[in-house]
């Protein structure tokens, strides 16, 4: 499944910058429209997180200029939270859930689990219509299942789903860039996970994994895809602007170098801050964002799952 991440230490609260309203994207050819900085809602879900400070999370994130809310059912309460948050506050919100697994009575990866996933979806987020579904990372068989497409897209047929999106990435992304009814896909994309520009087309892009699951500031014991990242953080050769504050570089990198939005996923505001601020810089000098891409080109690190 999609990894959430947290964002490097904070800088000084006493400052509360807010996301450019200027620096708001179409997304793809949906007709949506959202800032570059998204929430990846996967932290909040946490039930040893306080659901007051959880709510006060959300609607800061409003405030800062957050459009965009990615969220799944394997993120705990997350779904839940946000359904709560949100309400009353829904305008100009798009919020993005995924399907396909974890459903009561139900074959994973089936058309009836997604069905009824979808229905289960929307009573959590408290809404008749979800602005975009995923298929949540399954593999390239489970996408050639008619009952899986046939169960999406009657799902949008009936209004309970706005977009159609695949989140994951690897060869199954390359199959989801097949179907044409997908108008959305959401992607690692990291200065040590480049692979997914290859292929971009004129779908909305959502960027996750954008701190690499902050592998730069962890040691050992590491999940394994954590530990690639660490891997990969550890063998190149870094200009030393981005070793000085890797999380600014990386958000900056990944702003400005292909999604059109930039998923962060924290259950603290503080970080949330801090992301903004790095935002609001704008673009790396394009030297150095040349020379980042150039690196990931030599090293030839494939996309991670």
């Amino acid at each position: 499944m999609a990894k959430t991440e947290d964002a490097a230490d904070p800088h000084d609260e006493s400052s509360r910058p807010v996301v450019d309203r200027s620096i708001r994207r179409p997304l793809g050819s949906t007709g949506l429209v959202a800032n570059v900085l998204g929430l990846g809602a996967g932290p909040l879900g946490d039930a040893r997180h306080d659901e007051h400070a959880m709510t006060r999370l959300i609607h800061e994130a409003l405030d800062l200029g957050v459009e965009l809310f990615d969220t799944a059912p394997s993120y705990g309460l997350s779904e839940d939270r946000l359904g709560r948050a949100l309400a009353g506050r829904r305008e100009r919100v798009i919020v993005s859930t995924k399907v396909g697994y974890g459903v009561p009575g139900e074959a994973d990866w089936t058309g009836r689990c997604i069905e009824r996933g979808i229905d289960l979806a929307r009573e959590r987020l408290r809404v008749d219509v979800i602005d975009v579904v995923h298929l949540h990372s399954c593999d390239s068989q489970t996408l050639r299942r008619a009952d899986v497409r046939d169960a999406l897209l009657s799902a949008r047929e009936a209004g309970k789903v706005r977009h159609l999106g695949y989140s994951g990435d690897g060869e199954p992304l390359a199959e989801a860039r097949r179907w044409s009814e997908l108008s959305v896909v959401q992607t690692s994309f990291n200065l040590v996970d480049q692979h997914a520009r290859d292929g971009a087309d004129n779908r909305a892009w959502l960027g996750k994994r954008t701190l690499m699951n902050a592998a730069f500031a962890r040691e050992a014991p590491l999940s394994p895809d954590v530990a690639e990242y660490r891997r990969r953080w550890c063998e190149a050769d870094w200009p030393d602007e981005v070793r000085r504050d890797p999380a600014r570089a990386a958000l900056r990198f990944a702003a400005f170098g292909g999604p059109d939005v930039v998923l962060v996923g924290t259950a603290r505001v503080e970080n949330l801050r801090v992301a903004v601020a790095a935002i609001e810089e704008g673009p790396l000098p394009a030297e150095l964002h040349v020379a980042l891409v150039e690196i990931a080109t030599r090293h030839a690190w494939p996309g991670l799952v």
